[in-house]
């Protein structure tokens, strides 16, 4: 039996993932979501099943997997699952794994981004203070080990927290506390995108004493 404090988060994941969906942020079957649970929601992770569209997800057919990845119920999981159980394991802090094939940031891994430790440079203070530093991570095989590997290494030697990666061809892998707030970083993100690129890459990055100014004053994770 789901316990009812799980059914909240699953009710979650169907909301935001119809939102992404309806705002053109994920299409067709591309794109995943997954919550790690507490112990009050039966603990393991929720995940969209493989090959779901995230707009039209059934909320009693998300994948109930255990932390060690063993399935406990509903459609099969994603086949992203070892990125976002990797994810989890390399970042605490993390209860939501939000990944997408959005169109500006797919586009800036196909034109050519900043530099691999930073895909784009900080252009906006938003960008500074609600996204950080966003590592490239070399194209690989959809749901492989070693792109799951990649993103754990990443994050793991980052001399910063890091809260989201791209995958080069593929799209942005975001986490964060909550759905709401791993989707509102992806908004931010791919807006930042689109500015750079119909900017043709020119704006000037904010300067060291402006981020800094950003850090002292709003935590920034830059």
């Amino acid at each position: 039996m789901v316990p009812p404090a799980q059914a909240r988060v699953r009710a979650e994941i169907v909301r935001v993932g119809a939102s992404l969906f309806q705002r053109g942020y994920v299409h067709s079957t591309a794109g995943n979501i997954s919550v790690r649970l507490g112990a009050d929601e039966g603990g393991g992770f929720l995940i969209t099943p493989t090959d779901a569209c995230l707009g039209f997800l059934d909320a009693e057919q998300l994948a109930w997997v255990s932390d060690s990845g063993e399935q406990l119920g509903g459609a099969r999981a994603s086949k992203t699952l070892q990125l976002h159980r990797r994810i989890y394991a390399a970042a605490p802090e993390a209860r939501c794994v939000l990944h997408t094939h959005s169109t500006h940031l797919v586009a800036l891994t196909l034109q050519g981004v900043w530099r691999e430790d930073d895909i784009l440079p900080p252009i906006t203070p938003y960008q500074v203070m609600k996204v950080g530093h966003v590592p490239l991570i070399p194209y690989d095989v959809p749901g492989s080990a070693s792109a799951a590997d990649a993103v754990a290494a990443t994050i793991q030697q980052a001399e910063r927290p890091i809260r989201a990666v791209i995958l080069e061809r593929l799209g942005p892998t975001v986490w964060h506390t909550n759905p709401s707030s791993a989707m509102a970083l992806l908004e931010e993100l791919e807006e930042t995108a689109r500015l750079w690129l119909l900017s043709e890459r020119r704006p000037t990055p904010l300067t060291d004493t402006q981020i800094n100014d950003l850090r002292a004053q709003f935590n920034a994770p830059w």
